[in-house]
């Protein structure tokens, strides 16, 4: 849409017939500055919006003979009572939109105005007409306008509100991550049919996790670095003295059938909305490594239910099944899954 076509529609909806007086108007007010192939650009640019007003308008017109106007020359000499078209701008808060020598079109967040800038021109206000322009002159390339516009114009215009102070966004604080490789010690969790036990699998996965959000920057504490058996309510409590930003605790999965594989992420049933959020990202994160994904369940695992942050705990795949299980033993495919987890976290804290 133009400008112009903009200015005369206006922001506030007019009656019909209040549209037809102000197409009229503004049709005239170009005959007056240089004829008919002037009013007919006019009518180009606001027949989108404007086409049965500007039609009615164009016929008014060509009924009254207007379409043939007599040029008049400004008779106004530049003095004390007249201020440049940018001054006037500046006066009014208002900003240059567009300009011909038929016109000229001041705009803010709340308003637009325009100006018809020959003998007898008037000023619009929002779409709708205020009063004459008055005496104009033009001394080379500059405009002069009457200064007695600057509060006839203010009256009419809308408070606009004050532009947003933009002020730098305070630094967050160093997020903390508390990453818990499954089981460990004692607790070997599932072993594949080959004798691959889950808590090296969860292990070897997790430290990588961690090494790769250490190098983004982020604060991260493991339940264990090494093959101990840690108690689930520890492994949540750890996090929960450390107000963790997120618990991620890694497994590896097992299931009666062995032809089940793929990924799964899971929240407590009472999650809260960024746990779920923490989990949607991991969840598409690791979409990417090739694996099927079950997606997002919930189920109420201890260490979900009693970290008081947000907790997501994922399975890397399936140990009962032996593709899942020669990629879950592949350290080349653990790297892809803890950059597809660290990735996961990342898209979350930020």
């Amino acid at each position: 849409m133009s400008t112009s076509n903009h200015v005369i529609a206006s922001e506030t909806k007019q009656s019909p017939a209040a549209e037809v007086e102000i197409a009229t108007v503004c049709c005239a007010d170009l005959a007056m500055t240089s004829g008919p192939s002037h009013v007919l650009t006019f009518l180009r640019s606001h027949l989108p919006t404007f086409l049965p007003s500007c039609f009615l308008a164009f016929l008014a017109l060509s009924i009254a003979g207007c379409q043939q106007p007599q040029k008049q020359t400004p008779k106004v000499v530049v003095g004390d009572h007249a201020t440049t078209i940018e001054d006037l701008a500046l006066r009014l808060g208002l900003r240059i939109e567009e300009r011909d020598d038929a016109f000229v079109v001041l705009k803010n967040a709340a308003n637009t105005v325009i100006i018809f800038t020959h003998t007898e021109g008037r000023f619009f206000v929002n779409g709708k007409p205020m009063g004459p322009v008055g005496e104009v002159k033009r001394q080379g390339g500059t405009l002069y306008v009457p200064d007695f516009l600057i509060p006839q114009i203010r009256r009419y215009l809308r408070s606009a509100a004050p532009p947003p102070v933009v002020r730098p966004s305070p630094l967050k604080p160093k997020a903390l991550v508390v990453i818990d490789p499954g089981h460990g010690g004692q607790d070997p969790g599932t072993i594949s049919p080959g004798g691959l036990y889950e808590k090296n699998i969860n292990l070897q996965v997790a430290q990588r996790v961690a090494g790769l959000l250490e190098q983004k920057g982020l604060g991260v504490v493991m339940t264990r670095r090494d093959d101990r058996f840690i108690e689930l309510e520890e492994r949540a409590d750890i996090a929960n003295r450390r107000n963790a930003d997120l618990f991620v605790s890694i497994h590896s999965d097992s299931a009666p059938n062995r032809s089940v594989q793929g990924f799964t992420v899971y929240v407590a049933r009472a999650g809260s909305p960024d746990a779920f959020r923490a989990a949607g990202a991991i969840s598409q994160a690791m979409a990417g490594t090739g694996s099927d994904s079950h997606g997002i369940r919930e189920a109420d695992y201890k260490v979900l239910v009693q970290t008081s942050g947000p907790a997501v705990l994922v399975e890397l795949g399936y140990l009962s099944n032996s593709q899942d299980a020669a990629r879950l033993r592949d350290p080349a495919y653990q790297n892809r899954l803890a950059q597809a987890i660290a990735n996961g976290i990342l898209t979350y804290i930020r």
